[in-house]
Formats: C-alpha cells, sequence, structure tokens
C-alpha cells in the first residue's frame, strides 16, 4: 500500500481526481462531435449502455487490483499475479498502460496547447470577427507554425510537470479540488448563456431524443469506443490512482460515482455548444473544427461573445490539464519506484520526453503535413491509431482476462465490497461481454 502521507484524503479528493482523469478534452471536445455525427440522442443512449455492459467493469477491477497491489502500474499487477500464483509477468500489461499513457500524453499536450493558444489570443486580441474566412486563417495559422504549437505545447506541458512534481496530495489533489468545481461552473454558465441566445429546444431534441433509424452498428460501436477512450480505462491509470486509496474509500461508490459525474459533464458540454450551433444553423456535423472553427465564429456575432469564447476555452484547459495529471502521474510513478529519482526529478524526466515525442505531433500538422509515412497517413495518426486501436484494447484486454480468470474472486470482493452476488456478476461480465466489447470498439474505426 502507498504511504499514508501519500494516500487521498477523502473519499471526495479521490472522486475529484477521477473525474479529472476521466473527464478530459474528449468529454467536451470529442462528445460532442461525436454526437453530432452519429444522429444525436441514439448515440447517447448507446454511449450509455457501452459505460455500463464495458467500460464500469474495466474501471472498478482497476480500482480493485490498484489499492491491492498498492504501487505503480506495473508493480501492483505484478504483486496481484504472484499472490494468485501466476506469472510476474502481468507486470507488462502495466508497463504497456505506462507507454500508452505516455504516447497519448505527447499528442495530448499538442491540442492542449492548442487551446492554450486560442485562451491567450482570445484574452489578448479578442476575436477575429465574423468572417468565416478570418476564423479559419487563425487556425490555419497556428497549426502551420511549429515554433508556435512547439511553445505551447511546451507550456501546457510544465504546467502540467508543476503540478505532479508536488505530488499524489500536495499536487494532483489539490489541483483536482479546485479545477473540477471551476470546470462545472464555467459550462453551468456556458449553458446557461447558451440556452438564452441559442436554440435551447433543438439541442436538447438533438441530445436526448433518440432517432431510432440511426441507430446502427456503426454507431453502436463508435459510442463504446468513445466511452472507452473518454473514461481511459485500459491504460491502469486508476490502477496507479487507487494503490493512494486507502481501506475506508468505497472503491465501487467512487468508480460510479465517477462515471455519472463525467457523463454529466459530457451532457453539460453538449448543452453549453449545441443551442448556438443551431441557432447560427450550423452542422453538428462539424468534427474537431466545431470548437477551433466553427464555435469561435458562432461566438463572433454574439453579445458578449468575446468573454464566453474566453470562458469556453478556459473550460477545455481545465478539463485537458486535469486528465493530463494522470497520464503524466503514470510514467512519474513508475520511474520514482523503477529508478529510485526524487519526484521533481523524475517528473522534469518524463515531461520533457513527452514534450519531444509530441513535436512529432507538431511536425505532422507543421512541417509533415504532406508527408504520409504509412498507408497515407500522417505521424501523429499513426500514433493515434496505435494508442487507440491497439495499445488501448491490449490493456483493457489483459485487465479483463487478469480480473476475470486469473485473481481470485475473494479479492475483487474485499476490495471493492459489493458483496458475493455482484462480484460473480462483475467477474462473468469481465469474462464474457468485456473481451468482444474490447476488441469490437478497437476495430471498429479501422473498418466503418
Amino acid at each position: 500500500m502507498a504511504d499514508r502521507s501519500d494516500q487521498w484524503s477523502s473519499r471526495v479528493a479521490f472522486i475529484f481526481a477521477t473525474v479529472g482523469s476521466a473527464v478530459g478534452i474528449g468529454s467536451i471536445w470529442k462528445f460532442p462531435y461525436e454526437v453530432g455525427s452519429n444522429g444525436g440522442g441514439i448515440f447517447v443512449l448507446l454511449y450509455l449502455l457501452g459505460l455500463v455492459l464495458i467500460v464500469l467493469p474495466l474501471l472498478l477491477v482497476e480500482m480493485a487490483l490498484g489499492r491491492r497491489g498498492g504501487g505503480d502500474a506495473a508493480l501492483s499487477l505484478r504483486k496481484v499475479a504472484a499472490a494468485a500464483g501466476a506469472s510476474p509477468r502481468w507486470s507488462l500489461v502495466g508497463v504497456l498502460g505506462v507507454l500508452t499513457a505516455f504516447l497519448i500524453l505527447s499528442f495530448y499536450s499538442v491540442i492542449g496547447g492548442w487551446i492554450l493558444a486560442y485562451l491567450a489570443d482570445t484574452v489578448v486580441a479578442g476575436l477575429p470577427g465574423g468572417d468565416a474566412a478570418q476564423v479559419r486563417t487563425r487556425f490555419e495559422g497556428l497549426l502551420a507554425s511549429a515554433p508556435r504549437m512547439a511553445l505551447f505545447h511546451g507550456l501546457f506541458m510544465a504546467i502540467a510537470a508543476a503540478i505532479v512534481a508536488l505530488g499524489v496530495i500536495g499536487g494532483i489533489e489539490t489541483a483536482c479540488r479546485v479545477l473540477m468545481p471551476v470546470l462545472i461552473v464555467l459550462l453551468l454558465a456556458l449553458a446557461i448563456y447558451s440556452a438564452v441566445v441559442g436554440d435551447l429546444g433543438a439541442a436538447l431534441r438533438f441530445l436526448f431524443q433518440p432517432d431510432w433509424s440511426k441507430a446502427t452498428a456503426k454507431a453502436a460501436l463508435e459510442a463504446l469506443g468513445l466511452g472507452f477512450f473518454s473514461i481511459g480505462v485500459g491504460m491502469a491509470v486508476m490502477v496507479t490512482y487507487a494503490a493512494h486509496a486507502g481501506r475506508d474509500i468505497a472503491l465501487g461508490t467512487v468508480a460510479i460515482t465517477s462515471m455519472i459525474v463525467d457523463t454529466a459533464i459530457s451532457l453539460l458540454a453538449g448543452i453549453a455548444i449545441f443551442p448556438i450551433v443551431f441557432a447560427h444553423g450550423l452542422s453538428p456535423e462539424a468534427g474537431p473544427g466545431l470548437l477551433f472553427v466553427t464555435l469561435p465564429l458562432s461566438f463572433a456575432n454574439m453579445p458578449m461573445g468575446a468573454l464566453m469564447a474566453g470562458a469556453f476555452f478556459l473550460s477545455l484547459f481545465v478539463a485537458a490539464l486535469a486528465s493530463a495529471l494522470s497520464m503524466l502521474e503514470m510514467p512519474v510513478s513508475l520511474i520514482c519506484r523503477r529508478f529510485g529519482l526524487a519526484r521533481p526529478l523524475a517528473t522534469a524526466l518524463a515531461a520533457l520526453a513527452a514534450w519531444v515525442t509530441g513535436l512529432l505531433t507538431v511536425f505532422s500538422f507543421s512541417l509533415w503535413a504532406d508527408w504520409r509515412p504509412i498507408a497515407g497517413v500522417s505521424v501523429y495518426e499513426l500514433i493515434d491509431q496505435l494508442t487507440s486501436n491497439l495499445m488501448l484494447p491490449l490493456g483493457g484486454l489483459g485487465l479483463a482476462v487478469l480480473g476475470g480468470w486469473i485473481v481470485p474472486a475473494s479479492l475483487i470482493e474485499n476490495e471493492l465490497r459489493l458483496g458475493a452476488r455482484w462480484t460473480a456478476i462483475l467477474r462473468w461480465t469481465l469474462r464474457y461481454p468485456v473481451p468482444p466489447g474490447v476488441v469490437a470498439a478497437s476495430v471498429a474505426p479501422l473498418v466503418l
């Protein structure tokens, strides 16, 4: 078990940290445009089903294995496997999780840098006006400038590193106690503003009124994939975080509460975005450009537009930062244990390595914009697909097998305190529905 001085101070603190890890850019950026691209309400319904059937079981087993193991992802999995009489090589699932988190962080930080750049531009220079060409030029200008992207990517990484270097309690917990309430308040303010100036009725119908004609296999698989990626199961992040949870913390309650809050934040982001989209006759299927091109254009034509745009990009930054903390903590925890380095030095090394690796993404959007080295995709797309479609699913499968087949049911029951019946249901779910669900979610983007 982690030293008591480095344990979450309370269940609420652990929930804030878990929500911070899960919410990320995916909840505010990817969730709305995925909903927009897949039929609205029916996609939301399928997304919720995927969370319950696939994501929650993995989240629960990560927490159980993490608290029992009491260390970084690799050490925890090695210890619980050894206690069950299994090979210590199960630690490789944890090592895979650390590497996955590191690679995702490398390009995630670049997107975090875009958000910081937009936030700075909005605060200093305001919005570029109501002309679509001007708004698009600002975004294209950012992508074309490798030095500017590298600078803001470095700034984002430095902020995350400064927090993680302070430790679990003094850094991550303290930051998440501030960041999560700030995020919720900002999104509530944006949702109220959007409801007043936008078309709230159309947005609510789009989000919550299922169109059964769009209940396709494609929508179901993409909904499952989004839940798997946005909550972050498969990276063993919760193995690392739960190692710092005391015995007085009910892990099952934390897992369920965190997933509910993360989903509520995603829906709140949709309510903040879609009334503006519909009020201006814009397409909800605008994809990633929805946040960096479409919405700034809309804000420019609205009262208090610059203020609201600043609040919106601040909320994105808060969400991105909270999630980045958990991804950076993964390699830092491993480095501290494996090499015996002090946390500040381990954090600096991990952050520097992630920043350097992130330059591959920076160049993919700038100097290498026309280079497609393998199968017609960019270097950034290769890293994204490698982590999302191979490494995350492999990690999820490993955790499902370990929790469902290898460790004894008593370990799961003692850590989660769900009772024998629910523990049996959880293990059955890990054995049977979860593995094919994980495979389907990973294959879907490649075949659909």
